[in-house]
């Protein structure tokens, strides 16, 4: 059996992986990759890093390695499925093309990019993708589909729903902008350029698009671990979305609760979704005493609440036995669900 590739550093195997490094090469499995599907036993993955393997994998990985980026009109870029975001945040930022420095030191993949709707920091991949071109393995064909397609919401897209297992992603086109555009209210980004001396006023002329990268990448790498030092896939739960009323209830409980205003209805609250606020889960997780706690070898990481980590040797029901107490905790005390954002299998 073959290593099941993953970030949490779980020991697991699969029947089969298979890496595809060109689109014919792709295409020449198609009906392996078809017969797997019929059969549920097909897993779609990028690096594995949203990816938790509660045990081996009784069917068949693929994986994309096809590599390439390309710049055309309009400043947009094309880029091939098996490259790194960061890698491209980076060379978007060497072409002069600007928007997604945000989402810097993600680990993900552009395929597994535009599957996510991967997002920090108030940006998402969303905002950026036009469109990408897939294998659709009911047919065989290569397919365009559009951003409007895909139904992107908070990490979420059709891809994660009712387009489950339909498609594997060969490349995807971002619209990036040749005009510096930072985005600095989310989070602590304004502090900690302050505390570097670095005026947020872009007509200051100081702060880049380097130093606005440079700075995600610090304030990543003060809260979150390596995860070829200590296994992890990233933030492990999606910040959840409350009505206005629950939020109203919360806040006047805990004045000091940070919340971001959800800028569009959330449609999974019907009509609460009006006016409807997200809070933090990793504060909702500290607020319960969790952060830098163990359970067994699974545990939350001591400087982010939202980490779960492999403490050495834990198998992938350790962590999910983690993951229901804390579900449960957080529910318990504040009446609200809390949703992995890790791709549980």
């Amino acid at each position: 059996m073959d290593k099941l590739i993953n970030t949490f550093g779980i020991d697991a195997r699969c029947t089969r992986l298979l890496e595809f490094s060109s689109v014919d090469e792709l295409r020449n499995h198609w009906q392996e990759i078809a017969e797997a599907r019929r059969q549920g036993k097909l897993l779609i993955i990028g690096r594995g890093s949203n990816l938790l393997p509660t045990g081996d994998y009784d069917g068949l990985v693929v994986r994309s390695r096809i590599m390439g980026r390309n710049c055309i009109e309009n400043d947009r870029v094309v880029i091939c499925s098996g490259e790194t975001v960061d890698d491209i945040i980076a060379w978007s930022l060497s072409q002069g093309l600007y928007g997604m420095e945000n989402l810097s030191l993600i680990p993900g993949e552009v395929g597994a990019s535009a599957v996510q709707n991967i997002g920090a920091y108030g940006v998402e991949a969303k905002d950026f993708i036009t469109s990408l071109h897939a294998l659709d393995i009911e047919t065989g064909e290569i397919v365009e589909i559009t951003n409007a397609e895909c139904e992107y919401g908070y990490r979420q897209s059709r891809f994660k729903k009712d387009w489950k297992n339909r498609f594997i992603i060969t490349d995807v086109t971002y619209q990036l902008s040749t005009t510096f555009t930072p985005h600095l209210d989310y989070g602590n980004i304004r502090k900690v350029l302050e505390e570097k001396g670095i005026s947020c006023d872009i007509k200051d002329g100081r702060l880049t698009a380097q130093l606005l990268r440079d700075t995600i990448i610090d304030i990543r790498n003060a809260k979150l671990p390596d995860y070829e030092v200590e296994g992890n896939a990233g933030s492990f739960f999606m910040n959840p979305i409350v009505s206005k009323e629950k939020f109203e209830e919360l806040l006047a409980k805990y004045p000091n609760m940070p919340y971001y205003p959800v800028s569009v209805p959330a449609p999974s609250l019907g009509r609460a979704g009006e006016g409807a606020v997200k809070l933090p889960a990793g504060w909702l997780i500290d607020q319960c005493g969790w952060k830098g706690k163990t359970l067994g070898r699974a545990g939350v990481h001591d400087k982010q609440a939202l980490v779960l980590v492999n403490k050495g040797g834990a198998m992938g029901e350790e962590v999910v036995a983690l993951c229901r107490q804390i579900q449960k905790d957080v529910l318990e005390r504040f009446g609200v669900e809390i949703h992995p954002e890790v791709n549980i299998v």
